[in-house]
C-alpha cells in the first residue's frame, strides 16, 4: 500500500493506492473516490471490529467499510467529514488510542477495540471511551481544525480540553476531571479536560466541533450564546 496526503493542513485528502489483493477498512462516509476495480464491503462488530463504547451503548454496532483492490492496482481516496488535517501513523507491534470518531482508515491487520480501561474518563463526565489501535501497520486520524503534538517525559503531566483530544500513545497514562472545581468550570466556560502523563506523545486537534457549533447558533436566528464548550447544550448533530 502507497499513500499521499494532499491539500494539508486545512482540507486534508489521502490518496491511497492499494496493490492486487491489498485492503483498506475507513469510516463510513469517508471515500471519495475510487477507481472501477476496488469492490467494496461492510464489515461490523460481528466480523472482528468491536463496537465503540458511544454505539454500543446506543445499541448499535460498529461498522467499517472494506475496499480491496482486484486484478491489479487500484487507487481510494478518502477525506473527513469536517475540515481539517489527517496524521498518518505507522505502529509496529505497539498500540495508540484515538477517541472515538478520530479513526478514519487503517491497513486490516491493525485491530480496532474498545478500550475499556478507559471507562474511569466516561465516569468523570468526559463522555469518551477511548479506541485501541494495535499492531503493525498504517493509521490514520483525522482533525478537524490543525494537529499538533506534545512530547511528554517521564513524569511529565499536560492537560487537555476533552474536546481537543485526538490520540495518544499506549505509554501514556490518563485521566479526566474537571478543572479547579465546578464554581472555576462555570466562570472560566471550560468543560472537562483530560490529565496525561508521559512518557509518550499526544496529538490534540486545534478547533472544536461542539465550541464551533456553539459559535454559528449565536448567528442564527433566535440563537442563544452557549458557551464554547461541549456542556453548552448545543448538539453538533444539528449543524451537520
Amino acid at each position: 500500500m502507497e499513500f499521499e496526503l494532499t491539500h494539508r493542513p486545512s482540507y486534508t485528502h489521502v490518496v491511497v493506492e492499494l496493490g492486487s489483493g491489498e485492503t483498506i477498512l475507513a469510516e463510513p462516509g469517508a471515500m471519495t473516490t475510487h477507481s472501477s476495480n476496488i469492490s467494496m464491503d461492510t464489515t461490523t462488530s460481528n466480523e472482528g471490529l468491536l463496537s465503540s463504547a458511544k454505539s454500543m451503548l446506543g445499541g448499535e454496532s460498529f461498522f467499517a467499510n472494506e475496499f480491496t483492490a482486484e486484478g491489479g492496482t487500484g487507487t481510494v481516496t478518502l477525506a473527513p467529514p469536517t475540515p481539517g488535517d489527517v496524521m498518518q501513523y505507522e505502529l509496529s507491534d505497539e498500540t495508540i488510542y484515538a477517541v472515538d470518531g478520530a479513526w478514519l482508515a487503517s491497513e486490516p491487520s491493525i485491530s480496532i477495540e474498545t478500550e475499556f480501561g478507559g471507562l474511569k474518563s466516561m465516569l468523570a463526565g468526559a463522555s469518551i471511551t477511548p479506541l485501541t489501535l494495535e499492531g503493525t501497520g498504517t493509521v490514520f486520524v483525522e482533525a478537524f481544525g490543525g494537529l499538533e503534538s506534545i512530547e511528554l517525559g517521564a513524569g511529565e503531566t499536560y492537560h487537555v480540553d476533552n474536546e481537543n483530544v485526538v490520540a495518544w500513545d499506549g505509554s501514556v497514562d490518563f485521566d479526566a476531571r474537571r478543572p479547579d472545581g465546578v464554581k472555576s468550570t462555570l466562570l472560566s466556560g471550560e468543560g472537562l479536560v483530560f490529565e496525561f502523563t508521559g512518557p509518550g506523545t499526544v496529538w490534540y486537534q486545534t478547533r472544536g466541533l461542539n465550541a464551533f457549533a456553539s459559535a454559528v447558533a449565536e448567528l442564527l436566528p433566535g440563537g442563544d450564546s452557549g458557551g464554547g464548550n461541549s456542556d453548552s447544550g448545543v448538539d453538533v448533530d444539528d449543524f451537520l
